[in-house]
This record gives structure tokens, sequence and C-alpha cells, in this order.
């Protein structure tokens, strides 16, 4: 007999099931699900974007669609699964329908009466449904990105300007049913894809890791018994709740506005605008996106879901880390967006490169807060900044994608130099080593290192940017390149300087060089032989780079990231190369 099973006992409340201790291992458990989901996918994977940059994101729901645990992964993912999984039970599938064994996938960015699905055609989502005895009791679920779905170019790149150009898409469809594989389905997927083998395996991998949950969460209802787990779902959201309120209250009431721009180095007709007007009112924050531009015809517009997902993430950012990530922590957050803006896209928008918008709305956001909490907020980043080849041999079929999110500085905080070489934000994705890239793909590396001097300079130096250089290997290569802050490099905060703009070369210092004089566009016929080089931004420093310790200037020219003569130039240091010994 299962000594702590409640269910029964109706002198208990379910307040009184809930002690920390047990609530702590509730929620470990299902952090640990999540994670556990994600890393089978990743283990699992044969494509490098998925195996190496781990472009992916496990979520753990209870019974009725609130979440409970996020895996550690893809923000710009996490924060849209819950609304995606609204979306299909409000308009699709109710959770009346959703039986033992289903596993239902969707990839329909406009599923349902808006943009509140999926980022992009790209980004498949599965969930699976998890029942006790005849319970439905929680919903596992894992986004994956899939590199090609039958678009118009492989991997969606070039500039596309309607969402029917972004490949095949799903409304909310039941590839399993009951257990059993919907293998025809399976096979129009499959069909659409120029990367078959890839994308078969990635599909299956994906569903079998999302049913795996089950036994996890199903121990820990054999464990605890049904009222005391769902009594303990309801205090991990309140609390989550409570404590994101408690942080909310430290800001100073107020209105704060802020404007960013996308593409400013008039690409593609640009620039475009992105506004926003926060609403700090004691425990709650209303971020108005009144003001933003309208859509555009180009991929850069975003769902409403992917706003909400990049505004979710800076208030994490700027709350206690230790909050656990559930339902409760959005609900004091309230989002307004235009529909038929650049931040709620709406059909037939294209949407692949909605990150563009993305990640400059985390610095949209961080510049208001920084009126009312700069201690919290931090400079602005590189960016979205992707660097990829595709070619295809219309004589053998043969097809190639290459394709690397590319790193760069993060921003300085009040208490931290901002990260350098990563890829920041709402992309979080690992940086695949050389040594892969080269063997999954037709390239050679011929540098990857510091960009010295690219970060912002301040009291908590910006993260520097990287030079990043290979020669293509390919028939018939085209170039597919996006970065951001051209024109206007990541700004700083609180008194630091801008990080310095990147730049894009191919055949850099030979006779037939030509530097790409815009920040994205459509794809680019280049050469076998050809060397494509990268310099990518620097972030924003934090504070007065004159209050910047002398030991850490040094520091930083020891390690390559500030140069002699930066030092001078940007701190009004010189320092006596005696000092480097």
């Amino acid at each position: 007999m299962n000594t702590t099973d409640t269910t029964n006992d109706l002198s208990t409340t379910p307040k009184d099931l809930v002690d920390p201790v047990t609530l702590e291992i509730v929620r470990s458990s299902m952090v640990m699900t999540a994670e556990q989901i994600n890393a089978r996918i990743i283990r699992s994977a044969m494509n490098v974007v998925v195996k190496e940059m781990q472009d992916c994101s496990a979520a753990v729901f209870d019974g009725q669609g609130r979440l409970l645990a996020e895996s550690a992964s893809v923000p710009i993912h996490l924060g849209a699964i819950g609304l995606t999984l609204r979306t299909v039970i409000d308009h699709y599938l109710p959770l009346s329908e959703w039986n033992e064994g289903d596993v239902v996938l969707i990839n329909d960015p406009f599923a349902g009466e808006g943009s509140l699905s999926t980022h992009h055609t790209n980004d498949v989502i599965v969930y699976a449904p998890i029942f006790w005895e005849t319970e439905l009791v929680a919903i596992t679920a894992l986004t994956v990105h899939h590199v090609d779905l039958g678009s118009m170019w492989m991997a969606c790149r070039g500039w596309g300007v309607e969402i029917e150009q972004e490949g095949i898409r799903f409304p909310p469809v039941k590839i399993v049913k009951k257990g059993v594989l919907d293998e025809q389905l399976v096979s129009i997927m499959v069909n659409n894809s120029r990367l078959k083998a890839s994308l078969d395996n990635d599909l299956r991998a994906q569903i079998y890791s999302v049913t795996l949950g089950k036994p996890d969460i199903a121990r820990m209802f054999e464990r605890y018994g049904s009222q005391t787990m769902k009594a303990c779902f309801d205090e991990l959201i309140d609390y989550s709740e409570r404590r994101t309120r408690q942080e909310i209250e430290r800001f100073k009431d107020g209105v704060y506005t802020h404007e960013e721009y996308v593409l400013e180095d008039g690409a593609m007709g640009g620039p475009y605008k992105l506004a926003i007007k926060i609403t700090v009112s004691g425990d709650e924050v209303e971020c108005d996106f009144s003001g933003t531009d309208p859509q555009i015809r180009g991929p850069i517009n975003a769902t409403l879901s992917a706003t909400y997902a990049a505004t979710f993430y800076v208030m994490r950012c700027v709350t206690d880390p230790t909050i656990p990530n559930t339902e409760g922590s959005r609900r004091p957050i309230r989002v307004i967006a235009p529909a038929g803006s650049m931040v709620n896209a709406q059909w037939p928008a294209a949407v692949q490169q909605r990150m563009v918008v993305c990640h400059s709305i985390v610095d949209l956001i961080m510049g208001a807060l920084e009126k009312c909490a700069p201690e919290r907020v931090m400079g602005d980043s590189i960016g979205c900044s992707y660097n990829e080849i595709i070619a295809t041999d219309l004589m053998t079929g043969t097809r190639v994608h290459f394709g690397e999110v590319s790193p760069g500085g993060l921003g300085g905080t009040a208490v931290r130099d901002g990260a350098s070489a990563l890829s920041c934000h709402v992309t979080n994705c690992p940086l695949p080593p050389i040594e892969v890239n080269e063997i999954e793909n037709p390239v050679l590396y011929t540098q990857r290192e510091f960009l010295a001097d690219s970060g912002g300079a301040g009291k908590q130096r910006g993260g520097t940017g990287i030079v990043l250089s290979y020669k293509v290997l390919t028939d018939h290569p085209q170039l597919s390149f996006t970065s951001q802050k051209s024109k206007i490099p990541p700004q700083g905060v609180a008194g630091g300087q801008p990080g310095k703009s990147g730049a894009w070369f191919v055949n850099a210092g030979k006779p037939e060089e030509f530097k790409l004089e815009y920040s994205m566009g459509d794809l680019i016929p280049i050469k076998k032989g050809d060397i494509v080089t990268q310099y990518t931004n620097g972030g924003g420093g934090y504070g007065n780079p004159s209050d910047r310790d002398i030991a850490a200037i040094v520091g930083d020219i020891r390690e390559g990231l500030v140069t002699v003569e930066g030092a001078e130039r940007d701190y009004g240091v010189k320092i006596d190369r005696s000092m480097l010994a």
C-alpha cells in the first residue's frame, strides 16, 4: 500500500499536502523530465543543427496545459511552446479528445486565429499526453528545428515575402494515434524535404523522445498520489507568480519608452522601427508595442508567440533567476502588440527570419527598463547573426547545407563583463567545434579567433566578437548571411560605450575581394574555393570606462580581448608593456 497517497483522505486540504521538501522534489523531477527529453533528441539526431547546436527545447505541462518546467535550452522556443499548446487546445483538439498514446504535431505559425503558434515552419513541436490511471495529468512537449521542410530555398534562406515560400505547414495533427505512428504523414513530411534521411531520423527521434517522459512522471504520481501531485503543481505555479510579483515591486513605478531599429542600414527597404511603452504598476508590467512599424514584405516579421517569448525572456533576465520557470512567472506580464505589425505578424507574412526582430526586442525592453532598474539591465548584444552555405547539384541531386549561428559579444552588466563569442539571448545555441563542421560540411576553416577591441568600453566591458573565416569546398554554392547593427552599433548602458559593428567579406585581401555592403538580403552566388570572412559585433559596455579597474584592462590585453592601443584610445590608459610580462 502507498502510505503517502491521500487521494481518498477527505479531511486533508490540497494546501496541507504540500510541504517545501515535497514541492522541491516534484519541481526538480519535472525539470529533469524536460532535460532528459531534450537530451534524448540531441543524442539521437543526425543533423548538426540539433546534435551539435542543440536547437531544440522541451517542456512539461500539467493536465490543464499550464507550464510546470522547461529544459535549459532555447528561450525563443520555450516561451512559445505553452502558447502554441493553448492554440491547439482552444482551436483544434480540446483535451477531452487527447488519448493515451497520442502525439500531436504542429508547425504552422498561423494556426488558430492569429500567430500564437510556432515561430516558423522549421520549428516542429510535438506534444504527448501523460495519463495516470484514466486521468490526463501532464503533457510533455519537444520543439526541434528541422533544417528543411520544402521551402523555396533550402533551410528557408533568402528573402522570402510570404509564408507559402517557407515550406509545408501542418496545423495540429495526431501523428501518433493511440500508440500507432501515422507512416503516411511521416512520408509526406520527408518527401517534401531535400534532406530526407536526416529528417526521417530526427522526426522519429523527436516523437519517441517526447513520449519517453511518461515513466518519469508516472513514478512521481505512484509515489505521492494524484491529489498531492496536483496540489504541488498548483503551489509551484502560485509560488513562481508570488516571487515574480515581489521582484516587479522593486522596480520604480512609471511609464518608460524606447525605440530600436532593424535593417537600419537601409537594406531591403529599411530601416524599420520597433517601439515600446512599458508601464510598471505595483507588481505588474505591461509591454505595449504600439508604434512599431507594420509587417513587411520580407521574412523578419515576428509572430505574436515569438514576441511573447522574447518578452518573457527579458523579464526572467531582470528578475531573480532562482524563480522556477512556470506559468506563474508569466502571469504578471501583459503584452500589447497590434495585429499586422512586425511584432504580431498575420497571414500571409513571411516569418522565417523573425529572430532579427526578436533579438531587437530584447534590446528594446532592456533600453526601456534602464530608466527604472539600471542595475538589472545590460548593454546591447550582437543580435541575430547567421552564416550559411547551401548548394544543389541538379545533375546528381546532391544537396548541401552548412549553417551556424555566428557568435559575438553580449552586453556588459552592473556586475560582469559581457560574455564573448556566444550566440546571445533568445538563441542560446552552442557553437559547434571546427572539427565537427569540417567533417559534416564542405568547408575548411582558416580562422576563428577573438576580435580584439570589439567589446564596448565601460566599467564592465562588453563582450568581444570574433573573426570567422572559411573556404568553401562545394560546387554551386550560395551564401546566405544575416547580421544586425551594422550602422547603429550595439549600444552601451549607464555610460558604457557601444560595441563595434561587424562586417562581411568574400576573398578578403585578394584581387577579387568584395565586401557585402548590407546586413542581409537574398542568396549570393559564390564560387567553389571562395573564402568567406565575417567580423561579428561586440557587445555594449556598462558604466563609465574611466571607472574600469586597471588590473582588468591589463587582463583583457593579456587575453587578447583588448590591444594596448585600444586601452589608450577607449579607456584613456597607457599600459607599460612591462606590466604584461
